[in-house]
């Protein structure tokens, strides 16, 4: 059984900055590509970032090209998402997901998720 935690989340001033953590458990962490999604009140879940099982590989959503940055710790199995300079639009719930099978691309399906964790970004 697959388990993703998240952790990190919180009330922060625009401008300032994040760091999320997700654990996971229950298989070789190290195998497979992990995501980052949010949803924000209202909307639908976005895509926010995915790092390659050994890290070589990173992708971004547009909106947090430049301010996020993705990373893993294959030692620890936890998957990490650093945010800098944020804004209120990235006020969302923050999950971390995993996909049944190896990959890596935009056609990976997502099929275990954690609870998330919610980013505030207020002044």
């Amino acid at each position: 059984q697959v388990q993703l935690v998240e952790s990190g989340g919180g009330l922060v001033q625009p401008g300032g900055s994040l760091r999320l953590s997700c654990a996971a458990s229950g298989r070789t962490f190290s195998d497979y590509t992990m995501g980052w999604f949010r949803q924000a009140p209202g909307k639908e879940r976005e895509f926010v970032a995915a790092i390659s099982w050994s890290g070589a590989n990173t992708a971004y959503a547009d909106s947090v090209k430049g301010r996020f940055a993705i990373s893993r710790d294959n030692a620890k199995n936890t998957v990490y998402l650093q945010m800098n300079s944020l804004k209120p639009e990235d006020t969302a719930i923050y999950s971390c997901a995993a996909p049944k099978v190896p990959g890596w691309g935009p056609a990976v399906k997502y099929a275990y998720w954690g609870q998330g964790t919610q980013v505030t970004v207020s002044s």
